[in-house]
């Protein structure tokens, strides 16, 4: 084999254009959130913040975007997204207030062609780390709303399509 090359051969090549091909571009396929038949695009209005928390209705509304959005599904259509939203006060989850518990209640109404479709009520908690001042504090508090308002847009959109 005096005169023969080594290199990749033909299977090697093979191998490595399928591995750059496959990490190469970073989209993936998601699916499509639940949507009624005939239903491509969800138009999301602003939420009704009935809570103490400044702009948690357009944080819950923004998330619900967003979600839709990475689904493909965001814009003017055949539906509309409305509702409100509502917060627990926050409070010592453990003693001596290291972890603070806060909660959001969201209720979204889907409309379909401007008749009521489907209604759905989710309520979800989550714990934060106190800071050390009042201002580090409120700054992780925004942050938990804006996690949680992110998880119920995901779960929303999942139990509207039921």
């Amino acid at each position: 084999m005096a005169g023969r090359r080594r290199g990749w051969g033909e299977g090697g090549l093979a191998l490595a254009v399928v591995a750059v091909l496959a990490s190469a571009c970073g989209y993936g396929l998601t699916a499509r959130a639940g949507l009624p038949p005939g239903v491509d695009r969800v138009a999301v209005r602003p939420f009704e913040n009935l809570s103490s928390e400044p702009e948690l209705g357009a944080t819950v509304a923004a998330a619900l975007r967003r979600e839709l959005a990475r689904q493909g599904a965001e814009g003017e259509g055949g539906a509309v997204l409305t509702g409100e939203v509502r917060a627990s006060e926050p409070a010592p989850s453990t003693p001596g207030a290291v972890t603070w518990r806060i909660g959001i209640e969201v209720r979204a109404r889907l409309a379909v062609a401007g008749a009521p479709g489907s209604e759905r009520t989710l309520r979800r908690e989550t714990d934060y780390l106190a800071g050390v001042d009042a201002l580090e504090t409120e700054g992780r508090r925004a942050l938990a709303l804006r996690r949680l308002a992110d998880e119920v847009a995901r779960d929303l959109l999942a139990e509207l399509g039921r």
